[in-house]
């Protein structure tokens, strides 16, 4: 990786989308370019503003893999300043509670830690405890069976072990992920993705009623077969490790070239097909597109396709904000050409390759 610079880089948090993205990628390239940097209005947007347990985990995390120096790292806070030294790959475990009770997510906690550990030196492994399946986060699923098999078509080898399930509002989660680190990301095209070739899921509940779990993958495998004539692969999982009731329904579809997933979870006095109904309503309007990349994981390859040496594309269903605002965190890092064509809201195609 390039030099140490001390000039700091100033982000401004309430830009684009105004989210806790704007916080994890500028720690990531912080880190991994050793480029100090400050972020201030960190989560403007949103009602809760400033950092909460789990972007102050992500904070703390980065900062003891990177023994970097922080300032402003409290609950509320608006501002950090995050001064990266050395990276240290190893064994971690981090709890996005920090001892208390949290169902903040550990998959986004993970999405702050990972870039710079995939280009370590050596073997890491991490042990995150929080919510796995809670709303406003990518699931653990969704890393697992999407995320961590495109990223291994770039020369990564990320592994993910759910050991326990945690649910909104009480956490408890547990999961294992394995990094085997790349010295270089290769360049990719996800432009076409092929033939369809299967769908399958999951249908998984914690102490709720066996037909819950039996209801979200019947609705499910009727209504695709219905609407797409495929017969849906889905396993139904009763009663899955977890603490409180909680319901999760979990769609991957796999095509010759990428695979994508879709996903729902229950709440109190929401019909076990309404939470199937949504998953599938997903993956549908993904199938009637030819994109190649779902809208959920078209940002989170971004960074990735920004580190890899070379060009790299990718067509995706649905332009979103959380995208476009990757997007500028990203250049204000690295002298990259990265074009977008399309608007927001429709489908459209990213090229990111060296200026």
């Amino acid at each position: 990786m390039e030099g140490r610079e001390e000039s700091l880089i100033e982000i401004d948090g309430s830009y684009g989308e105004g989210g806790g993205q704007i916080l994890r990628t500028s720690l990531a390239l912080s880190t991994i370019f050793h480029k100090p940097v400050s972020v201030h209005h960190i989560r403007a947007k949103r009602n809760n503003p400033g950092l909460r347990p789990q972007h102050l985990r992500g904070v703390e995390a980065l900062a003891r893999i990177s023994g970097a120096k922080i300032q402003g790292a409290t609950i509320g806070s608006t501002n950090v300043t995050f001064l990266p030294q050395d990276l240290i790959p190893g064994e971690y475990q981090f709890d996005v509670g920090n001892g208390r009770r949290s169902a903040g997510a550990v998959t986004l906690l993970l999405q702050t830690i990972l870039p710079a550990l995939c280009l370590g030196e050596r073997r890491s492994c991490l042990r995150l405890t929080g919510g796995t399946h809670v709303p406003w986060s990518p699931p653990f699923h969704y890393l697992s069976d999407v995320l961590f098999p495109v990223l291994g078509s770039m020369g990564l080898s990320v592994k993910g072990t759910l050991e326990r399930w945690g649910w909104y509002p009480k956490g408890g989660g547990r999961i294992e992920v394995d990094i085997d680190p790349t010295a270089e990301l290769k360049p990719m095209a996800w432009v076409d993705r092929g033939p369809l070739k299967r769908i399958r899921g999951i249908s998984a509940t914690s102490n709720l009623p066996k037909h819950v779990a039996e209801r979200q993958g019947g609705y499910a495998r009727k209504k695709i077969r219905d609407e797409l004539d495929i017969d849906a692969e889905i396993d139904l999982l009763h009663n899955v490790p977890g603490e409180g009731p909680g319901s999760f329904f979990f769609l991957a579809a796999e095509s010759e070239k990428m695979i994508s997933g879709f996903s729902s979870l229950g709440a109190p006095g929401k019909r076990a097909e309404a939470v199937a109904e949504e998953a599938v309503g997903s993956l549908t309007d993904y199938l009637k597109s030819d994109a190649c990349v779902d809208a959920h994981l078209a940002d989170q390859l971004l960074v990735f396709m920004a580190l890899a040496r070379g060009r790299s594309s990718l067509t995706t269903e649905r332009i979103t904000n959380h995208l476009l605002t990757n997007i500028w965190v990203v250049r204000q890092f690295m002298n990259l050409n990265i074009s977008v064509s399309g608007t927001l809201g429709r489908k459209g195609r990213v090229d990111v390759g060296e200026a």
